[in-house]
């Protein structure tokens, strides 16, 4: 990677000093300036100046004043009064700058009439020191040398800073004196053209020739750009018109012209449509020419690509596209076409995300343009013009005059929806603007812009309190209105309902019949469906005129029509087949006339339905459907079921993929009906039938509802939990099915085959060939894998294979996964030598010769040592590397004889192995001899050169000669006498080992080091590597090999692509500061992370040259305090960890570039990757291919307010050259004598000098965030993204270098056959990070992994209804900006705005797929608080996607076995969690009404129930059932998968035993909470969650806020019914049947009233209890007031937080009258006033003390004597004190309820306080219910044990001390 080293150096020396003097960012004292305000128009010349300043104010102060008042001066002039925002500051502190630079000068006057010379002397000077004349000459001889070393880069970097600084005193110079000597004059210039690559570009410098940048030396480049060219067509420019002297004007200069468009927008998509047509052009195959030219083909490729949506919207609205032929345009024309349409889009800002509305702009603009191009001289367009000066060329801008007054009414219409709580239908939404384009009622807007139009009206500007918006100039809504309304449920998914209400009544009319199914009788009841199906259609009608209340004066008038047609019709048919049904009821026999009537009817129009849902569904059938659109009965009856939108038309799928999913749903819906029917309906009819005859049933109340009713509440209570189980089930069967298949498709993708170290070791020789195949280009010289050649492929496999292994396992070495001696056995060698065999890494065959000696020293034959030595792979390739190396080396060492003596040892060694005698010939016990010696012989070789080392390597020679001789060679040596006497000769003389040839060459030194490590690795690599994050990495990576990658194509003609994240201001850098803070418990985030990851800091710690028990205060120096900065970082979810993953997209481009430039050279060393990050053709092709842009939203704000996350921004792009970052910046310039708001869209890039570099800065129209900050964020900064495609990636996220090498081919999943429609949305794999944290981040790692590998998997296929779930999913770039970005931005209602992103490209026939051979990091939550927000986050967003008009459309136009798959997957899972939760509910208060009306006693009496007791049990089975399937099911299969089932067993075992259950049944609670919440009454809002490092306790008051009244209320409530039940239920015999009816309900009781203080870390330490204590009762206790927050008192968080057991007592006897009720009531008045005594307010009674006193006791004893008596003298008893009690909670808490909502009228009254202490009283009890069990598990220390344990198994399991760590036993004394 590039580094400026010394502006590095001065960066990280600057960071340090705020480090540690606790200083803000940019309070740099070396620094002259930090930040130049932007409301300083001409601040990018300021920043140069004083930039120079800084970089020479060491050398000459005297100059850097001169420059520093300069820069003054020209601020001065800009803004005299100083009344931009910033700008007084920055002027105060340069003036002290400046004086500070006077005072280091000797006293006295300073001469500024020479300031001119000394500027033109020290000119001179600089340019001398800095051999200027020369510097650019070396630079050119070291980059043609062709090596890429740090000397090159460095040369770079000093050129361009002495060329920058040059270019800042010549422009100075020039501007201060009036004249310049002639000579002096001609070097100024001279240097500035040479300073050209000094201009601030992007990627491509198109407006400066810069020699360091490689891309404009590609032909596809030059090619692209040459095609921009002004072409004789167009009409000449004015010639003042600006044009660069270093290109020639082309079109976009034109277009720049005549509309007005701004500057650097233009010049952001010059750069954006080359890079388009560049990299079209390089995947065309095209050969290279001398001269490029650019394709036709490719033009026409990106044209019909990009305007392919405005294609669609004039075929849509049947008008003619601007152009009449497409096959007639010229390819310059496109290219002019296409330049416009991005030159709107680019300037568009908010406006891009109403597409069809910039489809209008274009198609008005390109008819205005032709006008144009009519004509010889160019002249400004009308419309961009203000009315008062057309024909003029003044004020022409496209900004204000096309976009502005669309954002003008946008804008209006966003403020005034209440920040988001103001009703949807009160608004007009982004989604109503664009969709007023879908109608040719558009065309009334004209062009230019007709502002009196209606459509421009603005909204009256609401009010403070007022609900309502003016409706006098209030325009409705467009097609749609988002009222909140659970009714959009039904509305949006009646196909479904209606399926099941009929399915249901069919099951139960089957079951009632049973006995007598062929009966006339049970036909006519089967024929009851007509009415059913008729009545819900007609009540679907009803809803479609209800919900489109707001929208009839906007809509088009027919589809008000369509609406009221359908109202009439099935009015009419619901009345006519109803009657005709009741008739044919009355009619004796199935022969009369009524009932064939009716028979017809039916069978005419269900063979309608059914005909116009195969016309109109299935695939097969579409084009013929379309066909007869011509038709105008067809075309009718079409309209008549299916509403024409612009958008969701041809949303079908190819045949077998229609088949795949029915087949799906098929198997899904005959397990959902028959469990209905055989265990729901079926066991129930007899019970029912018995119910219905008893007519005489004693009630214990008042029994009007029940009397000559057939016990129909009875029958109710029976029937109402079937229902609602009947109604989820189904998403229990599809959860199961799914999981099984998803499964299934993953064993058949091969994941998992690769899940263990053993797996790796194993088929690690597989790996080359593997590679080869999936993720490396085809070689052009590849041999046939005969079985002759095949050592050869191997061996080409393995070279190739070895630079991108290696590569892999250096980063993990700079993670600090990995030790140093881990590295070495794991890197490949080169494979690239003399050597013909393959090289393997040292872990796969360390101590292999060590064993391999054993077995030969055991064994008896030569046939048994081969035998047990091949049983090992890799044993076998040991030896036979250590045999051919060793020969090598010793070959190529010694010369003469001493050569001659190895020759002949090794022939003979071939010889005897050749007659298997090798046994007998050699003394194979005595090799450990041989072994040592050659051992020392090699650890001498490895070594410097030295004439000890040679004497020493002699003398280990000679050891090995005797060795060999005495104890090792048997054979007779008679055969070769002659040379044997040679060698005892010379060895007798002492000249056999003399001549030693010392090992130079890189190659023979690894040789000769790799051999001594062979034999001198003694343990084994088994367990290498050992942190389990380098395991999982590798295990993925390795199995991804085998998986069905598609081929990469070179990265010259791969899609290119640009990576996307947005930020706001979480954290990018851990400052020491913040790593070393000790929170309340003692512990600090640095402290925490040494001992979760102990094996990473000990690499760390050695990666910088540390011993392993050094301290974090003992790293003094300044880069080891930056690097453990960044350590730390790395292992949070923070900015620094993403940006350093995705950058390994870059790394891995460049390296397989390099590669490939080298094969394609035919390189003698095409496999050596050495210096590959400094080549700058890599760099130059990496470049082309991928952009990373962070728009960081507040940056501007955060330079200006000098916040450290600004610096930490800086630090990341000195360290990242291609990073780019994109910011909003809010400038406030005077004008017109009032300060006057502009926002400018921004991209910045590192400077040399380590600050900020402007690429370009477009004005937006106002403020651009209107809707939600995230996609407005995105939407601001995509203009500066590139390539086809693009990734989007949150700031929680993380990369491996070895995954971005597979980027490539996924890629190319775009131009592979994935369905009817090509993809627009590649779904990425993502791997949770922060699960190992504790046990809860390990749930959510697991639900989360199970979800979006197993769940999409399912999803993408065969379902082909995945949508985008958030990041990282790859978008077809060009697809998205077209067709309104890639999220939706409207407030509230897309608070989710990912998933939106999935939904409209579904609608508008995108595709969306799922590939898992990739993967990317992800972080969660890790503490039960974050979770449940975010949580609680998604379900409000869920239920806000009821609400929304993509929904809808998916739910009425997706085929009827789609819809139920993008039901059950998106709000149908939330909806079935809610009736989860109500099934409960609804069951207790069916049991609580048998139990209250004592109808339950007589039928147990009866025996009239006796199954009840089994169908309940079945019930409550149902829901354990329920919880368990979401989460166990898919988690264990994926288990299985991925881990293996033995591993799969304990993991789950391990969870149970962590309590997940307990934290799932929470969730489910959290889930129901908000999504019902969102859905009646909004308030859904993106949480920040906060992703630090949980170990922190969480007081007892912050969790009872938090949940109590999500769960904790709710709980209460669940255990009310439950002890009522218990009390008034269950006979004597009842107690098993109790427990088998309610253990689930107590356990979700239990589960939402403790999972809060069970996950609580130290939640059950008892003094942490007793601070809990104190601290609840004064939260409790404390009165609020203004300004008082609901955290410090529970008054003013209750104001935030404001959004029939009587005829059971004893008392009453057998009285059923209405009077018993009524005394309930003056009993519970009493027990009102009585509480109001008690709590009379202390601030009226301070002088009354013991009055009050006399009257509170008396009242007491009164109350207590009232009660004896009642007791005595009446049948009152204990059990009835109980029961009043029971009847007066629920009574209270819904008066406390009723009074909420009548809050003004009780104030009025002066009855709030007391309410207000009722409800302080109920929130008391509460809390102590829920206190009490947690206190008194607190006084046992083993259950606070037991709870750390629990919580953090994770880190217990690789011997951590969590104990230690929550305790704050912190050793370190640097913390």
């Amino acid at each position: 990677m590039s580094r400026a080293e010394s502006s590095w150096e001065r960066l990280v020396s600057a960071a340090l000093r705020r480090d540690r003097t606790g200083g803000v960012a940019g309070g740099n004292q070396s620094s002259i300036v930090g930040y130049v305000p932007s409301s300083l128009s001409n601040n990018r010349d300021i920043d140069a100046i004083l930039r120079a300043a800084d970089e020479i104010q060491d050398e000459d102060p005297n100059i850097a004043r001169i420059l520093c008042e300069h820069g003054y001066s020209l601020a001065q002039n800009l803004d005299p009064n100083s009344e931009g925002r910033g700008v007084l500051q920055f002027k105060t502190g340069l003036m002290s700058v400046i004086k500070q630079k006077l005072a280091k000068r000797e006293v006295g006057n300073i001469d500024r009439s020479q300031d001119i010379l000394r500027l033109q002397e020290f000119y001179r000077l600089y340019r001398e020191k800095n051999n200027v004349d020369t510097l650019k000459e070396e630079e050119k001889q070291l980059r043609e040398s062709g090596a890429f070393t740090d000397e090159l880069e460095r040369k770079t970097v000093k050129r361009k800073r002495v060329f920058a600084t040059l270019k800042v005193l010549g422009s100075v110079l020039e501007q201060l004196a009036k004249e310049i000597p002639e000579e002096l004059k001609h070097v100024i210039d001279s240097d500035a053209a040479m300073s050209e690559d000094t201009i601030a570009y992007n990627i491509i410098p198109l407006d400066a020739p810069v020699t360091t940048n490689a891309t404009t030396t590609f032909p596809e480049v030059q090619a692209a750009v040459a095609a921009l060219k002004y072409f004789p067509g167009l009409p000449k420019l004015p010639a003042d018109f600006p044009i660069p002297v270093t290109r020639i004007a082309d079109m976009l200069d034109f277009l720049h012209y005549i509309f007005g468009f701004q500057k650097d927008s233009v010049s952001n998509q010059r750069e954006h449509i080359v890079l388009l047509l560049a990299n079209e052009q390089s995947r065309l195959n095209i050969p290279e020419e001398t001269e490029p030219k650019l394709d036709d083909a490719a033009v026409h490729k990106v044209f019909l690509k990009s305007l392919e949506n405005y294609i669609k919207w004039c075929d849509y609205l049947c008008i003619q596209p601007a152009w009449s032929n497409l096959e007639a345009i010229s390819g310059e024309k496109k290219l002019l076409f296409l330049s416009l349409y991005f030159l709107i889009w680019g300037e568009a800002a908010n406006i891009r995300f109403l597409p069809e509305c910039l489809c209008y702009i274009f198609h008005h603009m390109v008819r205005e343009m032709d006008e144009i191009l009519r004509q010889q001289v160019a002249r400004p367009a009308e419309s961009c013009m203000p009315v008062d000066s057309r024909g003029s060329d003044d004020g022409v801008s496209f900004l204000d005059h096309v976009i502005a007054p669309l954002y003008g009414v946008v804008s209006a219409e966003a403020f005034n929806n209440d920040n988001g709580r103001a009703p949807h239908s009160a608004w007009r939404n982004y989604d109503d603007f664009n969709e007023y384009f879908w109608s040719l009622h558009s065309f009334e807007l004209g062009w230019p812009w007709r502002t009196s139009s209606s459509f421009f009206q603005k909204p009256i500007p609401r009010k403070k309190y007022e609900l309502k918006t003016g409706r006098a100039k209030h325009r409705g809504k467009t097609s749609f209105v988002e009222h909140r309304t659970f009714l959009h449920l039904y509305h949006s998914f009646h196909r479904l309902w209606i399926f099941l209400a009929m399915m249901f009544q069919a099951l139960a009319i089957i079951a009632f019949n049973k006995d007598d199914l062929t009966s006339t009788k049970t036909l006519r009841e089967i024929l009851s469906l007509g009415p059913t199906f008729v009545v819900m259609k007609f009540s679907e009608s009803v809803l479609d005129v209800i919900m489109m209340y707001g929208a009839y004066s906007t809509t088009r008038r027919l589809a008000v029509s369509r609406i009221f047609l359908r109202f009439i019709w099935f009015g009419l048919a619901s009345v006519f087949i109803s009657f005709l049904y009741v008739k044919a009821l009355k009619e004796p026999n199935s022969d009369s006339p009524i009932f064939k009537l009716y028979l017809i009817v039916i069978a005419i129009y269900g063979g309608v339905q059914f005909f116009f849902s195969i016309l109109m569904r299935i695939p097969t059938c579409h084009n013929i459907a379309n066909k007869c659109d011509r038709w105008p009965v067809i075309r009718f009856f079409k309209w008549m079921r299916q509403e024409r939108h612009y958008v969701g038309r041809g949303m079908y799928e190819r045949t077998s993929d229609f088949i795949k999913y029915l087949l799906f749903w098929l198997v899904v819906l005959s397990a959902k009906f028959s469990f209905a029917y055989f265990l729901q309906i079926e066991p129930l009819v007899s019970p029912t039938r018995m119910i219905v005859k008893q007519n005489n049933i004693p009630y214990s109340w008042h029994d009007f509802v029940s009397r000559k009713n057939y016990n129909a509440l009875t029958v109710a209570s029976l029937w109402a939990p079937v229902v609602a189980i009947y109604l989820l089930d189904i998403h229990i069967f599809y959860t199961i099915v799914s999981a099984f298949l998803g499964f299934l498709l993953g064993a058949r993708d091969r994941l998992g085959e690769i899940r263990s170290l053993e797996a790796i070791h194993k088929l690690f020789e597989e790996f080359p060939g593997a590679f080869m195949r999936a993720l490396h280009v085809p070689l052009t010289n590849r041999t046939s894998d005969t079985s002759h050649q095949a050592v050869d492929k191997n061996k080409v496999d393995a070279a190739h294979f070895a630079p991108f292994w290696n590569q892999i396992i250096k980063s993990l070495r700079e993670e600090d996964y990995i030790t140093d001696f881990e590295m070495e056995l794991l890197l490949m060698p080169k494979n690239s030598g003399r050597l013909e065999l393959v090289q393997w890494p040292l872990f796969l065959l360390s101590s292999k010769i060590l064993l391999a000696k054993e077995i030969a020293a055991e064994s008896n034959s030569q046939e048994e040592i081969l035998e047990r030595i091949e049983r090992d792979d890799y044993m076998k390739y040991a030896v036979e590397e250590v045999y051919h190396t060793l020969k090598l080396v010793l070959t190529e060492t010694l010369e003469a004889e001493g050569r001659m003596w190895v020759e002949r040892i090794f022939d003979d060694i071939k010889a005897s192995l050749k007659e298997r005698n090798i046994h007998h010939d050699f003394q194979l016990n005595k090799l450990s001899l041989v072994i040592t010696r050659v051992t020392a012989f090699l650890g001498i070789l490895k070594e410097n050169e030295t004439p000890e080392h040679e004497k020493g390597a002699i003398k280990a020679l000679q050891d090995l000669y005797d060795v060999m001789r005495l104890d090792i060679l048997t054979f007779n040596m008679r055969g070769h006498y002659e040379t044997w006497n040679i060698l005892t000769q010379a060895w007798n003389e002492g000249r056999l080992f003399t001549k030693l040839k010392w090992p130079k060459d890189p190659e023979m030194k690894a040789l000769v080091k790799r051999l001594y490590s062979l034999f001198t690795i003694k343990d084994s690599a088994a367990h290498v590597p050992r942190n389990l994050e380098a395991r999982r990495r590798l295990q993925f990576f390795t199995n991804s090999l085998f998986m069905d990658v598609p081929p990469p194509k070179s990265v010259r003609k791969m899609l290119s692509f640009s990576v996307f994240t947005p930020y706001y201001s979480e954290v990018v850098l851990y400052s020491m500061a913040e790593l070393t803070k000790r929170n309340e418990d003692g512990i600090s985030i640095l402290f925490y992370l040494q001992k979760i990851y102990p094996d990473e800091w000990k690499n760390f710690l050695a990666r910088i040259g540390r011993d392993e028990n050094a301290l974090e205060g003992d790293l003094d120096n300044e880069r080891d305090i930056i690097e453990l900065r960044f350590w730390a970082s790395y292992r949070g979810q923070t900015l620094a960890r993403t940006v350093r993953g995705m950058m390994y997209y870059r790394k891995a481009l460049m390296l397989q570039s390099y590669l490939e430039r080298k094969a394609g050279r035919d390189d003698e060393d095409a496999t050596d990757a050495e210096g590959f990050e400094l080549s700058p053709e890599a760099r130059a092709q990496a470049d082309l291919k991928f952009t990373y842009v962070v728009t960081c939203q507040i940056y501007g704000r955060q330079k200006e307010d000098q916040k450290p996350e600004a610096v930490d921004i800086a630090l990341l792009m000195q360290r990242n050259e291609a990073l780019r970052i994109a910011y909003i910046d809010v400038v406030d310039t005077p004008k017109e004598g009032k300060s006057h708001t502009e926002y400018y869209s921004k991209l910045v890039k590192a400077d040399i000098s380590g600050k900020d570099k402007e690429i370009y800065s477009i004005k937006l129209p106002g403020d651009p965030k209107l809707g939600e900050g995230k996609p407005e964020n995105q939407n601001h900064a995509i203009v500066f993204t590139r390539g086809n495609a693009i990734q989007t990636i949150d700031m929680n996220q993380d990369n491996y270098f070895e995954e971005a090498l597979k980027m490539r081919n996924l890629l190319e999943e775009f131009d592979r056959d994935h369905g009817i429609r090509p993809p627009t949305i590649l779904g990425v794999r993502e791997h949770v990070f922060t699960g190992s944290v504790s046990s809860l981040a390990s749930f959510m790692s697991n639900q989360e992994t199970s979800f979006v590998t197993l769940g999409q998997r399912v999803l993408a296929k065969p379902l082909k209804i995945r949508m985008h779930y958030g990041h990282p999913d790859v978008f077809d770039r060009v697809f998205h900006i077209t067709r309104g970005g890639i999220s939706k931005a409207s407030r509230v209602i897309n608070i989710s705005e990912d998933i939106f992103a999935g939904f409209n490209t579904t609608l508008r026939q995108g595709n969306v797929t799922h590939h898992e051979y990739i993967q990317v990091g992800k972080g969660r939550d890790v503490g039960l608080n974050q979770i449940a927000l975010f949580e609680g986050k998604v379900a409000g967003g869920n239920g806000e996607q009821v609400l929304s008009r993509d929904v809808y459309r998916l739910g009425q136009l997706l085929d009827f076995f789609r819809m139920m798959s993008f039901f059950f997957t998106t709000v149908g899972f939330y909806l079935c969690t809610m009736l989860t939760v109500l099934t409960v509910y609804i069951f207790l208060y069916g049991r609580a009404y048998l139990a209250l009306s004592g109808v339950g006693a007589t039928i147990r009496e009866r025996a009239i129930l006796l199954d009840d007791t089994a169908l309940s049990a079945a019930l409550n089975a149902q829901f354990l059932f329920q919880i368990g399937v979401f989460t166990a099911v898919p988690m264990v299969l994926g288990f299985i998968l991925e881990q293996g089932f033995l591993q799969a067993i304990v993991s789950f075992i391990t969870m149970q035993f962590q309590l997940c259950t307990v934290f799932f049944t929470f969730s489910l609670g959290t889930r129901t909470h908000y999504f019902g919440r969102t859905i009646l009454h909004g308030g859904a809002r993106y949480q920040a969650t906060g992703r630090g490092f949980v170990v922190k306790h969480i007081k007892f008051s912050e969790n009872y806020r938090l949940y109590s009244r999500s769960h904790f209320v709710k709980g209460m409530e669940v255990i009310l019914l439950l002890v009522v039940y218990l009390a008034y239920g269950n006979d004597e015999a009842g107690a098993v049947s109790y427990i088998l009816l309610t253990v689930s309900s107590w356990f979700l009781a239990v589960s939402w009233l403790f999972a809060p203080y069970l996950f609580n870390p130290a939640g059950f330490e008892w003094q942490k209890v007793v601070e809990d204590f104190k601290e609840w009762t004064n939260w409790l206790f404390y009165r609020g007031g203004i300004g008082v927050k609901g955290a410090e008192s529970w008054e003013a968080w209750w104001e935030e937080e404001m959004y029939g057991i009587v005829y059971k007592l004893q008392l009453q006897g057998s009285d059923t009258s209405f009077a018993v009720y009524g005394w309930s009531w003056v009993a519970f008045a009493m027990s009102i006033v009585l509480f109001k005594v008690f709590t009379f307010s202390q601030k009226i009674s301070v002088n009354f003390q013991l009055l009050l006193r006399f009257i509170q006791g008396l009242s007491l004893l009164m109350a207590l004597a009232g009660i004896i008596v009642a007791v005595v003298l009446t049948k009152l008893s204990v059990t009835d004190i109980f029961a009043c009690v029971l009847a007066f909670i629920p009574t209270g808490w819904g008066i406390l309820s009723i009074a909420c909502a009548w809050k003004p009228v009780l104030k009025r009254m002066g009855m709030w306080k007391s309410i207000r202490s009722l409800a302080r009283l109920y929130d008391a009890l509460m809390g102590m219910l829920i206190f009490l069990p947690v206190a008194l598990c607190a006084w046992f220390p083993f259950v606070s044990t037991f709870q750390t344990r629990m919580m953090f198994n994770q880190a217990f399991s690789r011997g951590l001390e969590i104990s230690l760590i929550l305790a704050g036993d912190n050793p370190n004394s640097g913390l």
